[in-house]
Protein backbone atom coordinates (compact mmCIF):
# COMPACT_ATOMS: atom_id res chain seq x y z
CA UNK A 1 0.00 0.00 0.00
CA UNK A 2 1.32 3.40 -0.91
CA UNK A 3 1.92 5.89 1.90
CA UNK A 4 -0.47 8.79 2.11
CA UNK A 5 1.42 12.02 1.47
CA UNK A 6 0.01 15.50 1.89
CA UNK A 7 1.36 18.93 2.76
CA UNK A 8 -0.05 22.02 4.38
CA UNK A 9 1.26 25.47 5.14
CA UNK A 10 1.16 25.88 8.92
CA UNK A 11 2.46 29.40 9.33
CA UNK A 12 3.05 32.65 7.55
CA UNK A 13 6.64 33.67 6.90
CA UNK A 14 8.42 32.72 10.12
CA UNK A 15 11.61 34.61 9.50
CA UNK A 16 11.36 37.50 7.05
CA UNK A 17 14.44 38.30 5.00
CA UNK A 18 15.91 41.80 4.93
CA UNK A 19 13.29 43.20 7.29
CA UNK A 20 10.30 42.30 5.17
CA UNK A 21 6.89 42.00 6.79
CA UNK A 22 5.79 38.44 7.74
CA UNK A 23 2.63 39.01 5.73
CA UNK A 24 4.50 39.60 2.48
CA UNK A 25 5.95 36.29 1.23
CA UNK A 26 6.41 37.77 -2.24
CA UNK A 27 9.33 39.75 -0.82
CA UNK A 28 11.21 36.62 0.17
CA UNK A 29 11.00 34.59 3.35
CA UNK A 30 10.78 31.17 4.96
CA UNK A 31 7.50 29.31 5.31
CA UNK A 32 7.00 26.48 7.75
CA UNK A 33 5.23 23.51 6.20
CA UNK A 34 4.04 20.13 7.42
CA UNK A 35 4.05 16.86 5.54
CA UNK A 36 2.42 13.57 6.51
CA UNK A 37 3.86 10.32 5.18
CA UNK A 38 1.81 7.47 6.56
CA UNK A 39 1.56 7.97 10.35
CA UNK A 40 4.57 10.30 10.51
CA UNK A 41 4.23 14.08 10.35
CA UNK A 42 7.29 16.11 9.41
CA UNK A 43 7.97 19.84 9.60
CA UNK A 44 10.10 21.49 6.94
CA UNK A 45 10.85 24.93 5.51
CA UNK A 46 10.38 26.52 2.11
CA UNK A 47 12.05 29.76 1.04
CA UNK A 48 10.09 31.86 -1.44
CA UNK A 49 12.33 34.24 -3.42
CA UNK A 50 12.06 37.99 -3.63
CA UNK A 51 9.35 38.78 -6.17
CA UNK A 52 7.72 35.39 -5.93
CA UNK A 53 4.24 35.20 -7.42
CA UNK A 54 2.10 32.15 -8.21
CA UNK A 55 1.57 33.00 -11.87
CA UNK A 56 5.24 32.39 -12.70
CA UNK A 57 7.27 29.19 -12.71
CA UNK A 58 10.40 29.09 -10.59
CA UNK A 59 13.53 26.96 -10.29
CA UNK A 60 13.59 24.82 -7.15
CA UNK A 61 16.61 23.93 -4.98
CA UNK A 62 16.47 20.99 -2.56
CA UNK A 63 18.90 21.44 0.36
CA UNK A 64 20.04 18.57 2.58
CA UNK A 65 21.52 19.70 5.90
CA UNK A 66 24.27 18.13 7.98
CA UNK A 67 24.42 15.86 11.02
CA UNK A 68 24.12 18.65 13.60
CA UNK A 69 20.79 19.94 12.30
CA UNK A 70 18.85 16.70 12.64
CA UNK A 71 15.67 16.74 14.72
CA UNK A 72 11.96 17.44 14.50
CA UNK A 73 11.73 21.16 15.35
CA UNK A 74 11.42 22.01 11.65
CA UNK A 75 13.72 25.00 11.95
CA UNK A 76 17.29 24.05 12.84
CA UNK A 77 18.08 23.12 9.23
CA UNK A 78 17.78 26.82 8.23
CA UNK A 79 20.56 27.91 10.60
CA UNK A 80 23.58 26.31 8.90
CA UNK A 81 24.52 26.18 5.25
CA UNK A 82 22.21 27.60 2.63
CA UNK A 83 19.83 29.30 5.08
CA UNK A 84 22.33 31.90 6.35
CA UNK A 85 23.57 32.46 2.77
CA UNK A 86 20.01 33.25 1.72
CA UNK A 87 19.47 35.63 4.62
CA UNK A 88 22.66 37.50 3.82
CA UNK A 89 21.89 37.94 0.11
CA UNK A 90 18.28 36.94 -0.69
CA UNK A 91 18.36 38.64 -4.07
CA UNK A 92 21.09 36.22 -5.19
CA UNK A 93 18.67 33.31 -4.86
CA UNK A 94 15.85 33.71 -7.41
CA UNK A 95 14.56 30.25 -6.65
CA UNK A 96 12.31 28.32 -4.32
CA UNK A 97 14.48 26.50 -1.76
CA UNK A 98 13.16 23.40 0.04
CA UNK A 99 14.72 22.50 3.41
CA UNK A 100 13.49 19.19 4.88
CA UNK A 101 14.83 17.99 8.24
CA UNK A 102 16.34 14.56 8.83
CA UNK A 103 15.26 12.83 12.04
CA UNK A 104 17.77 12.08 14.80
CA UNK A 105 19.44 8.70 14.52
CA UNK A 106 18.97 8.63 10.74
CA UNK A 107 20.89 9.72 7.65
CA UNK A 108 19.63 11.09 4.35
CA UNK A 109 20.52 7.75 2.81
CA UNK A 110 17.80 5.99 4.85
CA UNK A 111 14.71 5.23 2.77
CA UNK A 112 12.26 7.16 5.03
CA UNK A 113 14.42 10.28 4.86
CA UNK A 114 14.81 9.96 1.10
CA UNK A 115 11.02 9.71 0.80
CA UNK A 116 10.68 12.79 3.02
CA UNK A 117 13.10 14.84 0.92
CA UNK A 118 11.43 13.92 -2.36
CA UNK A 119 7.90 14.40 -0.98
CA UNK A 120 8.77 17.86 0.37
CA UNK A 121 10.30 18.70 -3.00
CA UNK A 122 7.29 17.49 -4.96
CA UNK A 123 4.84 19.35 -2.70
CA UNK A 124 6.82 22.56 -3.12
CA UNK A 125 7.01 22.22 -6.90
CA UNK A 126 3.26 21.67 -6.99
CA UNK A 127 2.20 24.34 -4.50
CA UNK A 128 4.55 27.19 -5.39
CA UNK A 129 4.88 27.03 -9.16
CA UNK A 130 8.12 25.09 -9.38
CA UNK A 131 9.55 24.22 -12.78
CA UNK A 132 10.05 20.41 -12.92
CA UNK A 133 12.80 20.88 -15.51
CA UNK A 134 14.77 23.18 -13.20
CA UNK A 135 15.12 21.21 -9.98
CA UNK A 136 18.52 21.21 -8.25
CA UNK A 137 20.14 19.39 -5.35
CA UNK A 138 22.77 20.55 -2.85
CA UNK A 139 23.83 19.41 0.60
CA UNK A 140 26.50 19.80 3.25
CA UNK A 141 28.45 17.14 5.18
CA UNK A 142 25.89 14.36 5.85
CA UNK A 143 23.76 16.19 3.29
CA UNK A 144 26.68 16.05 0.85
CA UNK A 145 26.62 12.27 1.19
CA UNK A 146 22.86 12.45 0.74
CA UNK A 147 23.29 14.52 -2.40
CA UNK A 148 25.44 11.89 -4.08
CA UNK A 149 23.17 9.07 -2.93
CA UNK A 150 19.88 10.70 -3.93
CA UNK A 151 21.19 11.73 -7.33
CA UNK A 152 22.51 8.23 -8.00
CA UNK A 153 19.24 6.60 -6.99
CA UNK A 154 17.23 9.03 -9.15
CA UNK A 155 19.42 9.78 -12.19
CA UNK A 156 18.09 12.58 -14.34
CA UNK A 157 15.78 13.90 -11.62
CA UNK A 158 18.01 16.90 -10.91
CA UNK A 159 19.32 19.43 -13.40
CA UNK A 160 22.56 20.02 -11.46
CA UNK A 161 24.21 18.99 -8.19
CA UNK A 162 26.37 20.81 -5.63
CA UNK A 163 27.68 18.43 -2.92
CA UNK A 164 29.71 20.22 -0.22
CA UNK A 165 32.18 18.44 2.12
CA UNK A 166 30.40 15.17 1.40
CA UNK A 167 31.42 11.87 -0.08
CA UNK A 168 30.53 8.26 -0.79
CA UNK A 169 32.32 6.14 1.83
CA UNK A 170 31.60 7.18 5.46
CA UNK A 171 34.70 8.48 7.29
CA UNK A 172 36.60 6.12 9.58
CA UNK A 173 35.27 6.30 13.11
CA UNK A 174 31.90 7.77 12.16
CA UNK A 175 29.10 5.97 13.97
CA UNK A 176 26.85 4.88 11.14
CA UNK A 177 23.33 3.91 12.26
CA UNK A 178 22.96 0.14 12.44
CA UNK A 179 20.24 0.05 9.78
CA UNK A 180 22.19 2.27 7.41
CA UNK A 181 21.55 0.99 3.87
CA UNK A 182 24.51 -0.94 2.42
CA UNK A 183 26.50 0.67 -0.35
CA UNK A 184 25.30 -0.99 -3.54
CA UNK A 185 28.56 -0.17 -5.25
CA UNK A 186 31.42 -2.02 -6.89
CA UNK A 187 34.99 -2.40 -5.63
CA UNK A 188 35.52 1.17 -6.90
CA UNK A 189 32.64 3.05 -5.27
CA UNK A 190 33.61 6.40 -6.78
CA UNK A 191 33.58 5.25 -10.40
CA UNK A 192 30.38 3.33 -9.74
CA UNK A 193 28.76 6.42 -8.24
CA UNK A 194 29.91 8.56 -11.17
CA UNK A 195 28.39 6.09 -13.61
CA UNK A 196 25.07 6.11 -11.78
CA UNK A 197 24.92 9.92 -11.65
CA UNK A 198 24.89 10.10 -15.44
CA UNK A 199 25.45 13.35 -17.37
CA UNK A 200 24.11 15.67 -14.63
CA UNK A 201 26.49 18.66 -14.16
CA UNK A 202 28.19 18.69 -10.74
CA UNK A 203 30.13 21.32 -8.80
CA UNK A 204 31.97 19.79 -5.82
CA UNK A 205 33.32 21.78 -2.84
CA UNK A 206 35.65 20.77 0.01
CA UNK A 207 38.19 22.24 2.42
CA UNK A 208 41.69 20.75 2.46
CA UNK A 209 41.81 20.72 6.29
CA UNK A 210 38.43 19.14 6.90
CA UNK A 211 38.79 17.05 10.10
CA UNK A 212 35.44 15.27 9.76
CA UNK A 213 35.09 14.27 6.13
CA UNK A 214 38.46 13.82 4.38
CA UNK A 215 38.97 15.92 1.28
CA UNK A 216 39.99 12.68 -0.46
CA UNK A 217 36.27 11.85 -0.72
CA UNK A 218 35.61 14.82 -2.99
CA UNK A 219 38.92 14.43 -4.81
CA UNK A 220 38.06 10.82 -5.60
CA UNK A 221 34.59 11.73 -6.84
CA UNK A 222 35.93 14.58 -8.99
CA UNK A 223 38.53 12.26 -10.51
CA UNK A 224 35.93 9.55 -11.16
CA UNK A 225 33.62 12.03 -12.85
CA UNK A 226 36.45 13.36 -15.01
CA UNK A 227 37.57 9.84 -15.95
CA UNK A 228 34.10 9.11 -17.27
CA UNK A 229 33.90 12.40 -19.14
CA UNK A 230 31.18 13.81 -16.88
CA UNK A 231 30.62 17.59 -16.53
CA UNK A 232 32.25 18.42 -13.18
CA UNK A 233 33.85 21.35 -11.39
CA UNK A 234 35.84 21.01 -8.17
CA UNK A 235 36.59 23.87 -5.77
CA UNK A 236 39.10 22.92 -3.08
CA UNK A 237 39.66 25.55 -0.39
CA UNK A 238 43.18 25.59 1.04
CA UNK A 239 43.35 25.73 4.82
CA UNK A 240 39.57 25.48 5.25
CA UNK A 241 38.03 23.02 7.69
CA UNK A 242 34.66 21.33 7.70
CA UNK A 243 32.58 24.47 7.18
CA UNK A 244 33.51 24.86 3.51
CA UNK A 245 29.84 25.62 2.82
CA UNK A 246 30.54 29.19 3.96
CA UNK A 247 32.85 29.73 0.98
CA UNK A 248 30.82 27.58 -1.39
CA UNK A 249 27.50 29.38 -0.99
CA UNK A 250 29.34 32.73 -1.06
CA UNK A 251 30.86 32.02 -4.47
CA UNK A 252 29.65 34.91 -6.69
CA UNK A 253 28.56 32.55 -9.45
CA UNK A 254 27.27 29.65 -7.32
CA UNK A 255 23.56 30.27 -7.88
CA UNK A 256 24.15 31.61 -11.39
CA UNK A 257 25.86 28.34 -12.30
CA UNK A 258 23.36 26.12 -10.52
CA UNK A 259 20.24 27.76 -11.90
CA UNK A 260 21.59 27.97 -15.44
CA UNK A 261 20.94 24.27 -16.04
CA UNK A 262 17.86 22.48 -17.21
CA UNK A 263 17.04 18.77 -17.16
CA UNK A 264 17.34 16.98 -20.47
CA UNK A 265 13.92 15.56 -21.26
CA UNK A 266 13.35 12.90 -23.96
Amino acid sequence: MKSLIFATCTAAVLLPVSGQSPSAPRQGGFLERTLAIGPEVYRYQVFLPVGWEPRKTWPVVLFLHGNGERGDDGWRQTLVGIGPAIRRHPARVPAIVVLPQCRRGMWWTHSPMERLALAALEASVRDFGGDPDRVFLTGISMGGYGTWSLAARHPGRFAALAPICGGVVPPTGVKVPEDHPPLELSSDPYRSMAARIGPTPVWIFHGTDDPRVPVSESRSMAAAMQAKGKPVRFSEYAGVGHDSWEQAYAEPDFFLWLLSHRSARP
